[in-house]
């Protein structure tokens, strides 16, 4: 199963990367795929939406975390309407 979830980076690790990730992998391992950055101290995110959504019509599941910061960028919404049209 994979899941989309952060990833510690940066010299003093306090930016981190939104990764889709084996479930069975541990945080900091490798990951299948960068998807974005979150940067709490600054409060910017960088979302890749498309590669988000395909994980996510693949079966991916986000973590509580990633689902907050993803639906604060507004984009689950749109990916809720999505998937009820099909």
């Amino acid at each position: 199963m994979v899941k989309l979830r952060l990833k510690r980076c940066g010299r003093r690790q306090r930016i981190y990367r939104i990764v889709a990730i084996d479930v069975r992998s541990r945080r900091e391992g490798r990951a299948l795929r960068k998807v974005g950055f979150y940067d709490p101290i600054k409060n910017q995110t960088y979302l890749n939406v498309p590669i988000i959504l395909y994980f996510l019509e693949k079966g991916a599941q986000p973590t509580g975390t990633v689902h907050d910061i993803s639906k604060k960028a507004g984009f689950l919404w749109n990916f809720a309407l999505i998937t009820k049209q099909n």
